[in-house]
Formats: structure tokens, sequence, C-alpha cells
């Protein structure tokens, strides 16, 4: 008994809005407010980021928990998730991007952001 997979399977990806940029459709879905208190224990004051160095601090923080996920699935150990470690990825990339739309909007050059 095989089972074929239809229209409506699991693997389908939810199309992004159209007015969105080709470059932020992979982040259509990403909220920081929803998303990021599930990865990483943040007090909601540390969700606003109004300064640069703020919202540097976040990455930092994204950083070390994938890299914490990242090796607690290279050596094979048992707490390792994989959706987590996608989510972490999204989220950190997501992050990236607006600290870069931050960069432009005052005028200067995006820093090159070692991920």
């Amino acid at each position: 008994m095989s089972q074929s997979r239809g229209a409506g399977s699991r693997g389908s990806r939810v199309a992004s809005p159209p007015d969105t940029p080709p470059m932020l459709a992979e982040f259509a879905g990403y909220e920081r407010g929803r998303d990021l208190p599930k990865l990483l224990p943040l007090w909601e004051w540390e969700l606003a980021t109004p300064s640069e160095a703020e919202h540097t601090r976040l990455l930092a923080r994204l950083r070390r928990a994938l890299r914490a996920e990242r090796q607690r699935g290279l050596s094979g150990h048992w707490t390792y998730d994989l959706a987590r470690h996608a989510q972490l990825l999204r989220a950190y990339r997501a992050e990236v991007a607006a600290c870069s739309r931050r960069r432009e909007k005052a005028g200067r050059a995006p820093a090159r952001i070692i991920g």
C-alpha cells in the first residue's frame, strides 16, 4: 500500500506576498516577537533593539545559539533538533538582513557580519 502525495502534501511551501522583494521572500514568515522567544531565553525588553549596538548583541546571541546547535548536530548528541537548527538559521539570516537595512538607512555601508 503506497500512498501518493497530492497537492496538499506537507512538503509544499507557502508563497510569499507578491510585493515582497525576492531577497526577503525567505523571511516573509519570520516575526521577531513570535519566533525569537521560542529560540532564545529573552526578556521582552531585549526583543526591542532601538540601537545598533543592541541589535549587534542580539546577533551575537543568535550566533552563539546557532554554533551550539551545530556542534550538537555534528557530535550526534541526542538533544540535537534539526527543526530548531533551521529556525535559528532563518532567524539569524532575517536579523542580519534587518541590521543591514538599518545601516543602509543610516547612510553607512553595511557591515560585514560573519556568520
